[in-house]
């Protein structure tokens, strides 16, 4: 059970970095796109340590990270728009550097990998505090509401984390072109997390007491 799934996951590990170095590296017409390797040093580096602490140590939560087939409508259109829109993001940035349109400066891309790395360590803390996280929205056998630590701040602080990581992504790869179209990923997560509160609140015991506990959903005193 536990080798099948560590094939699964590195299979799945292997296949974005391909996938990602396409997307990057044939636009730009060259491997000299040093931001494009640092992009790939500081997701995949974290990723690759994240699911070997998560294989070794909570199985099931690698599992759960690994189901990606929605069963919510809803769902299955952001995750689709999401995917177009980082395509579109990757590609733009790769032909961004080639044709040296807009080039940000190299302190605004390091910044934005330090940006990045610590909404790491925060999505690191979410999967630590929520064993029920899963890449589907759903409501879990034996699912309890957490309300301790980042969620006694704002409901959804995976998202907060993802948000800043999707945000600093097109920045890491100096391009201020990728990061206008990456905006068009605030309105989508915003459908997703309204969808997976009418649904946790439809089936989990003590979510809507929870919504009246705490406000915010990604942002304190923002959003």
């Amino acid at each position: 059970m536990q080798k099948s799934l560590l094939m699964q996951a590195l299979l799945k590990f292997f296949a974005g970095v391909i996938l990602l170095a396409c997307l990057l590296f044939i636009p730009c017409g060259s491997f000299h796109f040093w931001p494009a390797w640092l992009l790939m040093l500081v997701l995949f580096v974290p990723m690759l340590v994240a699911g070997i602490i998560m294989w070794l140590k909570s199985p099931e939560l690698l599992q759960k990270r690994l189901d990606a087939k929605e069963k919510e409508q809803e769902q299955r259109f952001v995750v689709k728009m999401s995917g177009l829109l980082f395509v579109l993001a990757f590609v733009l940035a790769g032909l961004n550097w080639r044709f040296q349109w807009i080039l940000l400066p190299s302190w605004i891309i390091w910044a934005s990998a330090a940006v990045f790395l610590l909404s790491y360590a925060l999505y690191a803390e979410v999967l630590r505090e929520n064993a029920y996280l899963s890449r589907t929205i759903k409501v879990q056998d034996n699912q309890k509401v957490i309300d301790s630590g980042l969620y006694a701040v704002v409901r959804h602080p995976m998202y907060a984390a993802s948000i800043l990581m999707f945000l600093s992504m097109p920045l890491i790869l100096g391009s201020l072109f990728s990061f206008v179209l990456m905006l068009a990923y605030l309105p989508l997560i915003n459908i997703r997390m309204k969808n997976e509160e009418k649904v946790l609140e439809s089936g989990l015991d003590g979510y809507a007491d929870y919504k009246k506990k705490v406000k915010y959903r990604v942002f304190p005193f923002i959003w």
